[in-house]
């Protein structure tokens, strides 16, 4: 019988960290699941549940930093060891660069090389970083693991992710990467779970849809395009984020309007979005209440729906047709409003909602006579976090 491990999941955002422990062994046992929310702001929450749902803690903190938030989500699961110590602990890393593509244990050689790459996602990697380097005081001697969302695209093809770009720049490391890989990993696990290893060799597109937002196109298994690309911040327009945005916008915001890069980096990643067109919020639910009587809300909302039917069309010809579409994310599992408008209009692609279904949220939304398997599927990245860092586990020396 195979002993089981206690994991811990760490998952830094750039704006609130969501954490899980885990027993793996035979079987994978979830024992709490939290979040902590609106780092830097005064009206943050942090919140635990249980395996079954129940609240284990509920309170308002107003964690000015990542760093007094990596302390406030340590301290307590710490708590929750009572002088004991979890086997590994993993991390999502959202950029790997053109350094890393698989798991890597944490070593201090590891860490200073990621701060070379903090570049590449400096919305992100810094505070990943410094919740590794937190977790290590938190947790010393504890076996750390990186998993990095950029792994699970290094599959695509080289065309894929070349930018039209002088060579001196492209040997910087500037080209498409993608990234929601771990979302996306565990998704194609579950679909082949549940339909078999066949299901994963069709012609899929995965709509990871929440705050952050990205499609993939996955053919026989493997990632082979994206919509996001050198960054997080490009792609589909996003709760605050641009998404893909004619770079002649930054230089002429550059050069006429004098704003500083570091202006402009706050207006990609945070003023601009959702937030940005309806002027207003950049949480979906809201929009969708608000579109009625307010015109900005419901431009919002449309532009959110057609730059994502765009984005399938555009993904199906790279497929060469489409056999299945997954929606996950917290619109994608949650706002049956939203996935029906994404689907109207592209019924020639074979993509058809049975409304019924859709208003339920059911698995399969899709009408059995449909061309395009169409399911909801609810991610977890935490859990594939876990399970990397398991193998980690497995095969290292400890």
């Amino acid at each position: 019988m195979q002993l089981s491990k206690k994991i811990i999941a760490f998952n830094t955002g750039s704006s609130s960290i969501k954490f899980a422990l885990f027993e793996i062994g035979e079987t994978e046992h979830l024992v709490f699941s939290g979040t902590l929310t609106k780092i830097g702001n005064r009206n943050g929450t942090f919140s635990v549940m249980d395996d079954h749902g129940l609240s284990l803690s509920c309170e308002s903190v107003a964690a000015e930093s990542h760093d007094a938030a990596c302390d406030y989500v340590l301290s307590w699961i710490r708590s929750q060891f009572e002088g004991r110590k979890p086997d590994a602990i993993g991390h999502r890393i959202v950029h790997g660069g053109p350094l890393y593509s698989t798991p890597q244990i944490v070593t201090s050689e590891l860490i200073a090389s990621l701060d070379t790459l903090s570049p590449y996602a400096p919305e992100h990697l810094p505070q990943a970083i410094d919740a590794v380097r937190h977790a290590a005081r938190i947790f010393p001697g504890t076996l750390q693991v990186t998993c990095f969302d950029t792994s699970f695209h290094s599959t695509m093809p080289a065309v894929a992710k070349l930018y039209a770009l002088p060579e001196s720049i492209r040997k910087e490391g500037v080209q498409r990467y993608g990234f929601h890989g771990l979302s996306y990993e565990y998704i194609l696990l579950e679909l082949k779970r549940q339909l078999g290893a066949q299901a994963v060799e069709k012609r899929i597109i995965l709509a990871h849809l929440g705050h952050g937002a990205s499609m993939a196109a996955v053919k026989n298994g493997r990632s082979i395009e994206t919509t996001m690309g050198f960054s997080p911040a490009g792609g589909l327009v996003m709760s605050t984020r641009t998404g893909d945005l004619d770079p002649g916008v930054i230089l002429f915001l550059l050069q006429q309007n004098k704003m500083t890069p570091r202006a402009i980096k706050e207006m990609v990643n945070r003023q601009s979005g959702l937030l940005g067109v309806s002027g207003s919020t950049d949480d979906m639910r809201e929009l969708l209440k608000a579109e009625e009587v307010d015109d900005s809300a419901k431009q919002a909302v449309e532009l959110f729906c057609y730059q994502a039917r765009k984005n399938i069309g555009a993904l199906s010809i790279v497929l060469g047709g489409l056999d299945t579409l997954v929606f996950t994310g917290g619109i994608g599992e949650h706002s049956s409003v939203i996935r029906s408008r994404i689907c109207t209009g592209i019924e020639f692609l074979g993509i058809r909602v049975d409304e019924k279904k859709n208003s339920t949220h059911s698995a399969i939304i899709s009408p059995e006579s449909g061309e395009v398997d169409i399911r909801i599927i609810k991610t977890n990245e935490e859990l594939m976090i876990a399970r990397h860092t398991m193998r980690i586990l497995e095969t290292s020396n400890r």
